[in-house]
């Protein structure tokens, strides 16, 4: 039996362990998951002051612009994820319920303290609380997953059971909510409320369409939400058994039920409740640009209408692109634009990971500046 762990994961874990602490460092370097990646590029012309706090549909068209497709949706939003212009929305600021495309924000909140490649041992008292009805990727206490295993069965299988487990390694479900509405906040989406960071129906917890287009705008800047988001199938460790597949559940992702997959699909991320509805958070690239668009309980069509909505939506997006004038921008409440890359997506594929032995990982830890004492806290979870 070989006992090994990431060289990646092993500094960050080594100077933590000596430091006393669970808060890690973040999975890759060049990935820069905890980046605040939304540059500001101003729109073309200045919107009418508060355009997207007005009722109704807003959309600036030009004589040559084509109509916007009829939408059953409560709330919707489309923009360039570029630029940050938002390109028509209905109803943005209206606070609803989100379902799971909260955990957009999640992801977005926690990625950057829990390196990909450490293992982690569940605590039956992780898994404690999880709403009647949740989604389950199927965690178990007593078996030791990777965080990367943990973040693939929230993105792919909605699992509240691997959120409460990463929660709690985050410091736990309200400090969690907590973080998470001061990043909501940070990225300027103020009709965000978080409750339950899972998205579990909870009264008071809501969201807006407008909100869920920053946080998915962000996530796609962000490589390794970008590349988890973008996942369509994976393995998941059994519990006692064998890995399973596990699919992810936006089905313009993948293409599945009867829903076809929507042509340059790279994420983000679905939800339903018996409170929110179907909701949606989409993204798709062509011809060089980016579009994200939310979806807010469609009321028409059945549980597939979010899917057949947000594509036409998409549809009209690509080709109104330069044929309509903005009426609001992702940027527009952010008391402070932070720096970023000027291009999005940002995909870039993590460094593959390298198992070390205990010698070269304490000469690691050595060069780090620590202790050699401090590799325990790698291998308490260890894998085989």
């Amino acid at each position: 039996m070989k006992i090994g762990f990431t060289a990646r994961a092993l500094v960050s874990a080594c100077a933590l362990g000596a430091a006393g602490l669970l808060a890690l460092a973040p999975a890759s370097a060049s990935a820069h998951p905890g980046h605040d990646p939304d540059p500001p590029r101003g729109p073309r012309t200045t919107p009418p002051p508060a355009l997207l706090y007005r009722s109704g549909t807003q959309v600036r068209p030009h004589a040559d612009a084509p109509a916007l497709p009829r939408l059953s949706a409560r709330s919707w939003l489309v923009a360039d994820a570029g630029s940050g212009e938002v390109l028509a929305a209905h109803e943005a600021h209206r606070p609803l319920p989100p379902a799971s495309t909260l955990k957009t924000l999640f992801a977005l909140t926690v990625l950057p303290t829990l390196p990909a490649g450490v293992p982690h041992t569940v605590r039956p008292e992780e898994l404690a609380g999880i709403g009647p009805g949740s989604s389950l990727v199927g965690v178990a206490a007593g078996r030791t997953y990777r965080v990367a295993d943990l973040w693939r069965g929230v993105f792919l299988s909605s699992g509240n059971d691997a959120v409460r487990v990463l929660a709690a390694l985050n410091g736990g479900w309200r400090a969690t909510a907590a973080r998470m509405q001061e990043k909501a906040r940070a990225l300027g989406a103020l009709d965000t409320r978080v409750l339950s960071p899972d998205g579990y129906d909870t009264p008071g917890q809501v969201s807006s369409a407008y909100d869920l287009a920053v946080f998915g705008r962000a996530g796609l800047r962000n490589a390794d939400f970008a590349r988890y988001c973008g996942t369509a199938e994976a393995l998941f460790p059994g519990a006692g058994g064998p890995p399973y597949g596990i699919r992810n559940t936006n089905r313009l992702l993948t293409g599945a039920d009867g829903v076809a997959r929507y042509p340059g699909a790279i994420g983000v991320k679905n939800g339903y409740t018996t409170e929110a509805g179907n909701t949606l958070v989409a993204a798709a690239r062509r011809g060089g640009r980016t579009l994200v668009v939310t979806m807010l309980n469609p009321r028409a069509g059945g549980g597939h209408a979010v899917y057949e909505e947000a594509s036409a939506l998409l549809d009209w997006g690509f080709g109104a692109a330069g044929r309509v004038e903005p009426v609001g921008s992702l940027d527009g409440r952010r008391a402070r634009p932070g720096p970023g890359p000027s291009a999005v997506p940002v995909v870039a594929a993590a460094p593959p990971e390298r198992r070390v032995g205990w010698a070269e990982a304490c000469a690691i830890a050595g060069a780090a500046g620590m202790g050699a004492g401090a590799v325990s806290l790698v291998t308490r979870g260890r894998t085989e």
